[in-house]
């Protein structure tokens, strides 16, 4: 991977969103771009007061280091050490009674004709910037698409691709700007990125960043004026090739994250777990890309320590792409040389080779399907006599004797995300999809009941039963499944990938210590309150998903 300058190393977070090269480019601008955006919005550091621990974090004082890791120094003194060199440990995170910035940072942005070009790259840097001080801020960064109602939210993984998709056919009026900033909260704070033109014509106010060409080279635009509120600059733009590439999306990216090297001898232990249908079936990878194991949770509660399970470990023809139980049949996809073929374990599917297809029908590049191999296995569902697997964006369904069909794109919510999470898809919703959550990138299914959220902070429930809640959270954290144990709850993952909490309907909020920092993300059950993580390589724990009890342990003790 490309190494930062030094300048830039402040900006890693945010800049993990771009490809590297994309990255130095932008850095000029970034910069400068920064100091304009600090005269006018002054990062804020308060906070209330000391509410006493909660949480996990990978940083603090001795002092807060869990038992565990003390444990941990006390009996492997080596490990501990390698841990506290990697920044692996973990630290209870002290809380505050209150937020430290009320309202949202938001970018109500001209995607116009008369921005596209120069203007947009310039929007590009400006998004980077806001999202970087309201992280800071102890907040999230909302874009409005001035002339489209739906505000953009999420990571920049998410959002950057959503924004340059939005352009507009015609330019903005005054009258669509006033409308923007009328739908805002009172405590949001508004950034109004647009033309100089329309800037002009609207009331002087706070928080304006126009932009326009400076000075052209052959390959474009080199240099860009910028204002903001009567202070200008003329700043450097991205070289002309790196720039196209930027506008087109063909350097946006999204940063994996990164696994810790499994112990030696580790070979044959299960590793990114995922729950792949209804069943009570666990389903994980092994270091040989074509072993997969499984196992059944039983259904009698575990002990306070939780019950210890083995997974049977299966050996396949090729790597394993996509995997499901139904019945008494567990079904993998296996990559063999160009093709995509499917075996059964259990009952059997017909005759061998009986589902096939060639894997340019796809249309995956490589770096993709090696992506999807070293991630959690897809899932794969059958319906009559024909097996569908989730794609790239796309269903397909394999039909007897090598017939594929493209089955329809998958949900809103599922793309350019890793891993797929089936609960994330409409498609495989039980009932029908309540109107207000058609179209939205932030939705969850289980079981009967569903829940949709315009901004990934404010969410609506709806149960299978007709009841409505609203969970509403400021904590900067993905959503990554919905439960019903006694109330209805979202399981939200925090924005470092460390802490595990479940929301209940009706407020309240209990921290899943045991199912928190580990080595990937945790997974939720589509239909049952049941949560799986990999707190460390090799060891699997299974739980409730409400209560945070551990009910099983899979590769030692919990």
């Amino acid at each position: 991977m490309t190494r930062l300058p030094a300048a830039l190393a402040p900006w890693a977070g945010v800049l993990a969103a771009l490809s590297p090269e994309l990255a130095l480019a932008m850095g000029p601008l970034l910069r400068h771009l920064d100091t304009l955006i600090g005269g006018h919005e002054p990062v804020a550091e308060l906070r209330g007061a000391p509410e006493g621990l909660g949480g996990l974090g990978r940083s603090g004082p001795p002092e807060r280091l869990t038992a565990s890791e003390w444990l941990l120094a006390e009996e492997y003194p080596e490990e501990f050490l390698r841990r506290l060199v990697e920044g692996e440990l973990l630290y209870l995170e002290p809380e505050f009674s209150a937020p430290a910035v009320r309202g949202r940072m938001v970018a109500v942005v001209d995607a116009g004709p008369t921005q596209a070009g120069a203007g947009r790259l310039v929007q590009l840097a400006a998004l980077l910037v806001l999202h970087r001080r309201a992280a800071a801020r102890g907040t999230e960064l909302v874009v409005t698409v001035l002339g489209d109602q739906r505000p953009l939210a999420g990571d920049l993984a998410e959002l950057l691709p959503a924004w340059l998709a939005a352009r507009r056919p015609a330019d903005p009026t005054p009258a669509e700007v006033a409308d923007a900033l009328a739908a805002l909260d009172a405590d949001d704070r508004a950034w109004v990125l647009t033309s100089p033109r329309l800037a002009e014509r609207i009331p002087a106010r706070p928080g304006v960043l126009t932009s326009e060409p400076a000075h052209w080279t052959a390959e474009g635009a080199g240099r860009v004026m910028v204002r903001i509120d009567g202070t200008s600059a003329e700043l450097p733009l991205p070289a002309g090739p790196i720039a196209v590439r930027a506008l087109r999306g063909a350097e946006f990216r999204r940063a994996a994250p990164a696994r810790p090297a499994r112990p030696q001898g580790a070979a044959d232990l299960p590793t990114a777990p995922a729950f792949t249908s209804d069943a009570r079936t666990l389903l994980a990878r092994g270091a040989d890309p074509a072993v997969l194991f499984a196992v059944n949770l039983p259904s009698q509660q575990g002990s306070p320590g939780g019950i210890p399970l083995r997974m049977r470990r299966h050996q396949l023809p090729g790597p394993v792409l996509a995997a499901g139980r139904t019945g008494r049949r567990l079904i993998a996809l296996c990559v063999e040389g160009e093709r995509l073929t499917a075996h059964s374990v259990g009952r059997s599917l017909g005759e061998p080779g009986r589902y096939f297809a060639e894997l340019a029908t796809f249309c995956l590049e490589a770096a993709e399907l090696e992506r999807m191999l070293a991630g959690p296995v897809l899932p794969v569902i059958r319906q009559g006599e024909e097996l569908e697997v989730p794609l790239g964006i796309r269903w397909w369904r394999l039909g007897p004797d090598g017939r594929v069909a493209d089955f329809g794109s998958t949900g809103p919510g599922t793309r350019g995300r890793s891993p797929f999470v089936r609960a994330r898809d409409p498609r495989l919703f039980a009932g029908q999809v309540h109107e207000e959550a058609r179209g939205l990138h932030h939705y969850l299914h289980s079981g009967g009941s569903e829940a949709w959220s315009h901004d990934s902070r404010t969410w609506e429930l709806r149960t299978a039963q007709g009841e409505r809640h609203r969970i509403a959270f400021r904590e900067q954290a993905e959503v990554i499944g919905l439960v019903h144990g006694e109330r209805p709850a979202l399981i939200t993952l925090s924005a470092a990938g460390h802490v595990v909490r479940c929301l209940p309907a009706g407020g309240g909020s209990r921290t899943l210590t045991r199912f928190s920092g580990g080595t990937g993300t945790p997974v939720v059950h589509p239909t049952r309150p049941l949560i799986a993580a990999e707190t460390r390589p090799g060891r699997i724990v299974i739980g409730d998903a409400s209560t945070g009890r551990v009910q099983f342990v899979i590769g030692g003790v919990a």
